[in-house]
């Protein structure tokens, strides 16, 4: 199975896999470039790997949560190759990506629950609840989410996996390992892999924001008084 995955929920990650292997990948800190080098890096990693966009079995996008902006990018971009090259569009939540990672590495205990969260400033959170599987499947179980709210406000008593917890340190638990770790698209393409190996429906492209933009449209110009 060979995928594209897209996801620009916090940074901009492009990953190509051949099954579950990541063939070429590309990454960016930059939030402010989502739209900039989204294009040149899917060129660029196709080209590495000798791939033509009508060879994949399936791009695959983060649909967030994330800002309005750097989400929409991602999006849009994955959508576009989609059309362009006639091949099938999967979404998948970015925070899963989280979780699997975190799951994968061994790091939480077999059957615990546990949240991932990224940042969704303001001193608020984007967080879903998981747990981690118990009979040997590789992914983790969605409990609740995704949701956005402050940081003091997230469920106590659980260990957090993502860059929140190293923004907020006096608010959540984190997992040393993964305190600082943004969802990554070579992830966001192994758990949709493993979802279509097992025959599950996975999402639509509708993004996740969870609240509206910052930008706001001006409203009507006022009258002038005498």
């Amino acid at each position: 199975m060979l995928l594209l995955a897209i996801d620009t929920s916090a940074a901009a990650t492009v990953a190509l896999l051949r099954d579950d292997v990541v063939v070429a990948r590309f990454g960016s800190a930059d939030t402010r470039s989502h739209a900039e080098v989204l294009a040149p890096a899917v060129r660029r990693i196709l080209a590495e790997a000798a791939v033509d966009g009508t060879d994949l079995d399936a791009v695959v996008a983060g649909v967030g949560p994330g800002p309005f902006t750097g989400l929409r990018a991602g999006l849009v971009t994955a959508r576009t190759l989609g059309f362009v090259w006639g091949v099938p569009l999967h979404g998948v939540m970015s925070l899963d990506a989280l979780a699997f990672d975190a799951v994968a590495s061994g790091s939480l205990p077999a059957g615990s629950s546990f949240l991932a969260g990224t940042d969704a400033r303001r001193g608020e959170v984007y967080w879903a609840a998981y747990r981690a599987p118990s009979d040997g499947h590789a992914l983790p179980e969605l409990l609740d989410g995704p949701r956005v709210g402050a940081a003091a406000g997230l469920p106590k008593g659980q260990p957090l996996v993502g860059r929140a917890a190293s923004l907020y340190p006096g608010d959540v638990d984190g997992v040393p390992e993964f305190a600082r770790a943004d969802p990554d698209a070579a992830s966001l393409g192994r758990v949709a892999r493993l979802r279509l190996l097992a025959g599950e429906a996975l999402r639509d492209t509708a993004p996740l924001y969870l609240r509206e933009s910052d930008a706001q449209v001006p409203g009507p110009r006022k009258r002038a008084t005498a």
